[in-house]
């Protein structure tokens, strides 16, 4: 009878370890980055230091001059949304592998196809998409844990930075958005009918992009016509006018931008054309 409580109480034990949930020791985190007309994914997984050495020759971690899978666990990845150029390449959208030969004073940044690779298990040069060198700089403090982000966004431009112990890697990513733009604007106002909504973001882009101040009134100008209540409209064309050299009319659009965002109960843009007035 005793053995049969002893092995009762074993299988017990045995069932309740087996529904341990242990964290991981190497947490995985994934990035999303709203970037161009697309988006970048980032999957990673991002080991401690935990008194290991670090980013030296034949250290626990990272070693110099060593194939890494920049990150711990299955091979880092990156899914491309968008048409992108990294290290003066043009990537087509699609995922890829992040490996890094890390050095001294540069790192060797390394897109590879081997998406079933585990780690660098597998890896095979034939499969690089493309490779390249950027410098290694010191970093401001000290990171435990392994960190990648996504900084420095514009519209076309954004870095993906590698941060660990005392070191800082940035990786920088471009794409081409104006010209894409460029091409939807012209489509949609040479159309036989134009639609009438595309006279604001057509202002928008001559304004902000191309800095064609003559296309840009020209088109705010016709949105304020299409909407003649849309204060946000009134607000662009004031911009526009101003930075024409005309204040007279610049001060009369933001004026038309007050009346009608007071009327919209919108005190942001009443502010805004106010501001604007003030600085003419």
């Amino acid at each position: 009878m005793k053995k049969f409580f002893l092995l009762a109480a074993t299988i017990c034990s045995l069932n309740a370890f087996a529904q341990i949930n242990m964290p991981q020791p190497s947490t995985t985190q994934k990035l999303t980055q709203a970037f161009g007309m697309g988006s970048i994914e980032l999957t990673y997984s991002r080991p401690n230091i935990n008194g290991r050495s670090l980013l030296k020759e034949n250290s626990d971690l990272a070693p110099l001059n060593k194939l890494w899978r920049t990150g711990a666990n299955a091979a880092t990845r990156m899914k491309f949304t968008d048409n992108v150029t990294i290290g003066g390449k043009r990537l087509d959208t699609g995922s890829y592998v992040l490996y890094t030969i890390p050095g001294k004073d540069t790192w060797e940044v390394i897109l590879n196809k081997g998406l079933t690779n585990w780690g660098t298990d597998g890896y095979k040069e034939a499969e690089d998409v493309v490779r390249f060198k950027v410098k290694a700089d010191k970093a401001a403090g000290n990171t435990e844990t392994f960190t990648m982000q996504f900084a420095n966004i514009t519209f076309e431009s954004c870095d993906l930075n590698i941060i660990w112990g005392g070191t800082s890697v940035r990786i920088p990513i471009s794409t081409n958005v104006k010209d894409r733009l460029r091409a939807q604007v012209e489509k949609a106002l040479s159309a036989e009918k134009v639609n009438p909504n595309a006279y604001y973001p057509a202002a928008n882009f001559y304004y902000e992009w191309d800095k064609d101040m003559t296309k840009a009134l020209n088109a705010a100008t016709k949105a304020t016509e299409v909407n003649q209540n849309g204060f946000w409209i009134f607000l662009l064309k004031a911009k526009i006018q101003r930075d024409m050299g005309d204040k007279v009319g610049a001060k009369a659009s933001a004026e038309k931008c007050i009346e009608l965002a007071t009327t919209a109960k919108n005190d942001e843009y009443v502010k805004l054309g106010s501001e604007l007035i003030k600085k003419l």
